[in-house]
């Protein structure tokens, strides 16, 4: 699959959101009639490094990750509790190798937030996270509505 594969999918699957490029990554919104200068985000594709972020080597070619604001329920069906967050410019530590392709692990640097990610998903590897996915969108738009709740008193 294809970053831009991936992002039609997305685009197209989960009502109301919108891709929007922001902190160095194609970051997707859940933010329907664009209400908010940037909505409740649920998923990103990073295709480079980040100052902070290089623990999955994206610089190389054609590499990119998938990133998802997994519910902390389902984080921990798959990997047990959230790891210590890193010290900035660090990653989490745990036995996950966060430079192997197709392989689901929690997230190099948000993982102790809940996000899990996959370098260059297989078709089955992405179906196999639109559990995350779906529950990372159901997420979104509880964060999204909470928002347009307080932006209206």
């Amino acid at each position: 699959m294809s970053p831009e594969t991936i992002l039609t999918d997305l685009l197209a699957r989960y009502a109301g959101t919108v891709s929007t490029p922001a902190w160095g990554e194609t970051t997707l919104f859940y933010n329907p009639d664009n209400t908010f200068k940037r909505g409740a985000y649920f998923a990103t594709i990073k295709e480079k490094n980040g100052d902070h972020d290089q623990a999955s080597e994206l610089d190389r070619e054609g590499v990119f990750r998938l990133n998802i604001g997994a519910t902390r329920p389902l984080f921990e069906a798959r990997f047990g509790n959230p790891p210590a967050r890193p010290t900035k410019g660090g990653h989490v530590h745990g036995p996950w190798d966060f430079i192997a392709l197709d392989s689901l692990t929690p997230h190099p640097v948000y993982g102790w937030m809940s996000w899990v990610s996959i370098l260059n998903p297989s078709e089955a590897s992405f179906a196999s996270c639109l559990e995350l996915l779906d529950s990372a969108y159901v997420k979104a738009t509880a964060t999204f509505n909470k928002r347009l709740r307080a932006a209206a008193r």
